[in-house]
């Protein structure tokens, strides 16, 4: 029997739902989901396994205009995705106009393996906009083919699957065919972490804070896990921390309930929170948090 194998990279603008469809097609929340812009910081990487095919979906940070090294690191994800791609995914929603970086956009309209341009967020449009959106975008992108879709409604995102399927190469797996990531453990529950802080905090914060598991000690009926928050200052530090506490144990209550249904065991979560100077700006710091490689 032959076997495809390939690699799907998504791209595009903040918030346009690339997490959400990663999610969808994996059927494990891999990437976190929040409102705000720099969500993903990474490239993360979900495996998607058949008997003759392995697809290996790569959800990216979205385009941004670079203002300091992390942000540089998160734009690296980004062109690294054009690089290894079988197929690229190029996903706008409703409403949106054009790419936020002219050389990214050129890169999309001028490559040569096949390009899906999926128009998410269809949910929220009607007929007339939606034939308007997929005119300008067959304009602009003349080389994709324009699936519309809504990856939170789950709107012909099997379809979409479908025809990624069709256009990989034959290839034997990559990966052993039970693995859904190439992440470790450590780096899901720094993610789940952060999410709840992006959810809960305003203005800087979110995106002055890092987090790294010191410890992941896992027994029969319950896992212990120790994670510490980075922040820049002092004053993020009592903002994160809170009223005797309250904000660091919301924080703390909330990821323990989602990495217990992702290990699928008890989670005991102990968080601490830490100055680390302008960690986003120094090299060495964000190598070790695995931004730069």
């Amino acid at each position: 029997m032959s076997h495809k194998a390939g690699f799907v990279n998504i791209i595009g603008n903040p918030n346009v739902g690339k997490s959400t469809l990663m999610n969808a097609f994996v059927g494990e929340k891999l990437s976190i989901i929040t409102s705000k812009e720099q969500t993903t910081r990474h490239r993360i990487l979900g495996i998607v396994n058949g008997n003759d095919f392995q697809v290996l979906f790569s959800d990216t940070p979205g385009i941004i205009k670079p203002a300091y090294e992390l942000q540089e690191s998160m734009m690296g994800f980004v062109k690294s995705a054009f690089e290894d791609a079988d197929v690229l995914i190029y996903m706008v929603e409703i409403g949106e106009q054009a790419l936020k970086d002219e050389a990214f956009f050129k890169k999309i309209t001028s490559s040569k393996i096949p390009v899906l341009l999926l128009l998410n967020k269809i949910d929220r449009s009607d007929q007339e906009q939606l034939e308007t959106q997929v005119q300008l975008w067959a304009e602009k992108v003349p080389n994709a083919e324009i699936i519309p879709i809504s990856a939170l409604e789950g709107f012909q995102v099997k379809e979409v699957f479908n025809r990624i399927i069709e256009l990989l190469p034959e290839s034997p797996p990559f990966y052993p065919k039970d693995q859904l990531t190439d992440k470790p453990e450590r780096f899901f529950i720094n993610e789940s972490i952060r999410e709840k802080i992006l959810l809960h905090y305003k203005k800087e914060i979110p995106y002055a804070v890092e987090v790294d598991t010191e410890e992941f000690l896992e027994e029969d009926k319950i896992i212990r896990i120790r994670s510490v928050i980075m922040v820049e200052r002092d004053t993020q530090k009592g903002i994160i921390i809170g009223h005797k506490g309250s904000a660091l144990k919301r924080v703390g209550v909330e990821a323990r309930k989602d990495l217990e249904k992702f290990f699928g065991k008890q989670i005991h979560l102990e968080l601490y929170v830490k100055v680390n100077k302008n960690w986003r700006s120094n090299q060495n710091q964000l190598k070790r948090f695995g931004y730069n490689q």
